[in-house]
């Protein structure tokens, strides 16, 4: 008998005696007097016996077997080592067809010795921010470096979660923390979602220029503003307004998503054969619907506040870097110490005068140029375009020797009786004059 037993025959032995009533007794064992009264009588008709129960010694009827036990051990050990307990399930479930409880996985693992990976530590008292009403109101995005894949180097997932629901809305992976990999993800949630009223950022200069924190209020007051980054320009552009957070607290849902993806995304990845960035890019969209079916949950108000993109804007021009440049000849400029010329179709335009341009650096589609509205192809040339030379028409120098000939107007005019300068020319006028343009034209 167990001691909390052998407390309970005591007193059960005290009202056979009369030391006790029935309604003391029940006070002193918690119970209710009807069922002191059921012991009582038990001990007097069974012994002390009647108060041990009667599954001790006995195996449960739906207890788990002991070959499921070893299987449950032996899969945990071989094929599922670095998932968490919680994990664990849901691949029993979902791959081996395992049906049992978390319950039963926990006190089957921990009776071997075992310990879940991600074991939770005692949480911490604070203030948690309520989640907002409605989604698409407030999106956080961060990044976080990770041995992603196991057995090979830390590189960045790039990932942004709603507020309201939780809803996972992109993720991304590249080599380190940058510009591209945000707007794959950006990219992701105005295509599958709309935009965002809110976003929710850290303070990277990514998203931010360093010189933001430097500026006093005077100088805010009089117009000083910083430079927008590339990110907030697109931001800008797109009418997504940004929110800087102060601590990594700040943003504890997206922070939280690291935690669960860290402890899931290895396991999934191994299991599927998965060893590049560029496999585990592809195999993230099919992971999403099934994440966000099981870990997001209803916000209070059915209306989203995600709104719809303008049919007509290209997001390759907003998602890209933009730098101003000015045509040189042959309609062409310089960037990043190489040349390209403006093209429609893979064919060089006719010149234009020099003006600014923007250029348009996009990752998949290359360098483009914009001016106004139009975008134009991009020409990759070997060397700086060569300045045309332009030939003047050279003017025929006149002889010293020649002269108007005798029919040309010029000579032909003095003769012309018509009043010049407020005299009529008479013919000893004419001989006057032909004497001196004669003398004029020896002379040169």
């Amino acid at each position: 008998m167990t001691q909390d037993e052998i407390d309970k025959l005591r007193v059960i032995n005290q009202t056979i005696d009369q030391v006790v009533t029935i309604r003391t007794a029940a006070e002193l064992l918690n119970l209710s007097e009807r069922q002191v009264i059921r012991l009582k009588g038990g001990v007097l008709e069974h012994g002390p016996a009647f108060l041990i129960h009667k599954n001790r010694g006995r195996k449960a009827e739906h207890a788990v077997t002991d070959e499921l036990r070893k299987q449950i051990v032996s899969l945990k050990e071989s094929k599922y080592p670095s998932a968490n307990f919680v994990h664990f399930q849901e691949l029993l479930e979902e791959h081996e067809k395992i049906r049992v409880s978390y319950a039963t996985v926990y006190r089957v693992l921990t009776q071997t010795g075992m310990k879940s990976p991600k074991k939770h530590r005692k949480s911490k008292g604070h203030h948690r921010r309520k989640r907002k009403s409605q989604r698409g109101m407030l999106v956080q995005i961060d990044a976080s470096p990770y041995a992603w894949i196991p057995g090979q180097a830390p590189f960045d997932l790039h990932g942004a979660i709603d507020d309201a629901t939780g809803t996972v809305v992109g993720l991304h992976f590249t080599e380190n923390e940058c510009l591209t990999g945000y707007f794959h993800v950006l990219e992701q949630i105005l295509t599958d979602h709309g935009r965002p009223v809110h976003l929710y950022c850290d303070r990277h200069t990514i998203f931010f220029s360093p010189t933001s924190e430097k500026l006093t209020t005077e100088e805010q007051l009089q117009g000083v503003f910083t430079p927008l980054t590339q990110f907030g320009r697109a931001m800008d552009e797109l009418g997504i307004q940004m929110i800087k957070a102060r601590s990594p607290q700040a943003k504890g849902r997206i922070e939280r998503l690291w935690g669960t993806l860290q402890n899931r995304l290895p396991v999934l990845f191994e299991l599927n054969g998965i060893t590049t960035i560029e496999q585990a890019n592809a195999f993230v969209p099919t992971l999403l619907p099934h994440f966000n079916e099981k870990f997001a949950v209803t916000p209070e108000e059915d209306v989203s506040a995600f709104r719809e993109l303008d049919p007509k804007l290209n997001l390759s021009t907003v998602l890209c870097l933009k730098e101003t440049r000015t045509l040189i000849d042959g309609c062409a400029f310089s960037y990043k110490g190489r040349y390209y010329q403006l093209a429609v179709k893979n064919q060089p335009i006719h010149p234009l005068p020099k003006m600014k341009v923007t250029v348009l650096d996009h990752n998949l589609n290359g360098i483009r140029c914009q001016y106004k509205d139009q975008v134009y192809e991009t020409i990759l040339l070997d060397e700086r375009p060569k300045k045309k030379k332009v030939c003047k028409v050279q003017q025929q120098q006149r002889s010293s020797g020649s002269s108007p000939g005798a029919n040309h107007p010029w000579r032909n005019a003095w003769k012309n009786p018509s009043p010049w300068y407020g005299f009529e020319r008479d013919a000893e006028t004419l001989a006057m004059l032909d004497e001196l343009f004669s003398s004029t034209r020896a002379w040169v």
